[in-house]
């Protein structure tokens, strides 16, 4: 059986003890090590050559919208606090023009297969503002038919209706994801996200009478004022709801980086072991309702697009986490935005001075990225293969691209050895597999390939667990 496939077996002790800090993968290079040398003009060119690839990719759009009307205390995304729905106006002119300038950028025959907008809260922008979106988007790129596209949005439920969602189908949106975290009264009021379960299943159950193709929802543990009792009922209302998806992220407590965290005392926070406990409560009560571990923090129904691609050998990883759209060029569009064009990596500038600036003197906001070197591209791909498929046939890698594996990679295969005595993976006729003791720790058996794990970051990263 692949990998993949097996259930994973949750050990507390042997996931402590590996428990430390690293990237999610969701990107190779990962974003601390872009640079300021990786220009529009490197952009620019980047497209071009993607654009001349005997077989042009497919694009997906990521749109990011920065605005919330309050802070949620655990964010660590980009976003700008206001409740003045007018500062959306002067962003949105400016969305519009990156738009225009960019779409050109690329042969109109390349089909928008994916769209996603994320935030920050997306449904910050009313009705009739998203539709200006929509409308240029379809007059600048090529959209793809209503029945080959997958065009998703996240939406905070405080500030949504039955009407808003039902617009959103009519706007073509067909895949909805809903913030929730924790239903504990206690756990929101410690992170200042208070929402009822009434209006998560008013949207949710709207999403569903207008057609949505697919509502996946997101939790959280690691929270402050977190409890077993309270996480368990969290996730009983969850399964009630029967979302397609259910994303479980581990907090990440880093105040120095992220200021509203500051607000949190860290007191509040559950210890390690009950940590680990909620997770553990969370893929027990998971698996048991018949939801399938993709891997990560992401599990699904067993019908769900992301497990028959997974069983088919064609799921990927993005910054959205897993996708079965992997095989697209990814056009980040907005303040922060990250894009991946061909073997490059691109971010616009972070704050909105800085996105506005370079708009309105009629350049593309991109202020940093990467292009791939030849090894780059080898690591990335080994990585994702273990991140999405739990295995890498090493012969068929060293075949594929010319070169000796064990030669190539001596220093991955030296760090996965005390990783196969301790049963998280096995190497058995040149197949590198994880095995269920390892699904939990992916991102261990990852950072053996990673060439960068040694060198300065700008940022720190989260726990594996």
């Amino acid at each position: 059986m692949n990998a993949a496939f097996a259930a994973p077996e949750f050990d507390p002790a042997l996931v402590a003890r590996y428990d430390v800090d690293g990237p999610r993968y969701t990107s190779y290079p990962t974003a601390p090590h872009f640079h300021a040398g990786f220009d529009e003009a490197a952009l620019c060119e980047a497209i071009r050559a993607s654009n001349e690839e005997p077989i042009p990719r497919d694009l997906s759009l990521y749109l990011h919208v920065p605005f919330c009307a309050s802070p949620c205390f655990y964010c660590g995304c980009n976003r700008v606090i206001t409740r003045d729905p007018g500062k959306a106006d002067a962003y949105l002119g400016h969305l519009c023009r990156e738009i225009a300038l960019t779409a050109p950028l690329f042969d109109r025959d390349r089909r928008v297969r994916q769209l996603h907008l994320g935030g920050g809260t997306p449904n910050f922008l009313d009705l009739p503002r998203l539709r200006v979106l929509m409308t240029n988007l379809a007059r600048h790129f090529t959209l793809a038919g209503e029945g080959g596209r997958e065009f998703g949005i996240e939406l905070d439920p405080r500030y949504a209706d039955g009407d808003y969602v039902r617009g959103l189908a009519g706007l073509g949106f067909n895949r909805l994801s809903v913030g929730i975290q924790d239903f504990d009264p206690a756990v929101q009021r410690a992170v200042n996200r208070e929402q009822s379960v009434g209006e998560t299943y008013a949207v949710i159950d709207a999403a569903r009478d207008a057609g949505f193709a697919s509502v996946s929802v997101d939790l959280i543990y690691g929270l402050p004022k977190q409890s077993p009792v309270g996480f368990g009922r969290t996730l009983s209302a969850v399964l009630a709801l029967t979302p397609d998806r259910i994303a479980v992220y581990g907090y990440a407590h880093l105040p120095a980086m992220f200021k509203a965290q500051r607000q949190i005392h860290a007191a509040d926070l559950p210890d390690a072991a009950t940590r680990l406990a909620l997770f553990g409560q969370a893929l027990e009560r998971l698996t048991g309702a018949g939801y399938v571990y993709v891997g990560m923090d992401h599990f699904a129904r067993a019908d769900d697009e992301l497990v028959r691609a997974q069983r088919a050998g064609r799921l990927q990883r993005n910054f959205q986490g897993y996708s079965t759209h992997g095989d697209t060029d990814i056009v980040g569009l907005g303040a922060s935005a990250i894009g991946r064009i061909g073997d490059s990596y691109s971010q616009n500038a972070r704050d909105l001075p800085a996105y506005y600036a370079a708009l309105d003197a009629g350049r593309l906001p991109v202020t940093r990225g990467r292009r791939l070197s030849e090894d780059d591209l080898l690591r990335r791909e080994a990585i994702g293969q273990l991140m999405c498929h739990g295995e890498l046939d090493t012969g068929a890698f060293g075949r594929r691209h010319g070169l000796i594996f064990a030669c190539h990679f001596a220093t991955a295969l030296a760090r996965l050895r005390p990783l196969a005595d301790d049963g998280l993976v096995t190497f058995e006729r040149g197949v590198i597999r994880v095995t269920p003791r390892g699904r939990l720790l992916l991102r261990i058996v990852a950072m053996c390939f990673d060439a960068y794990l040694d060198a300065p970051a700008a940022a720190r990263y989260s726990r594996a667990i």
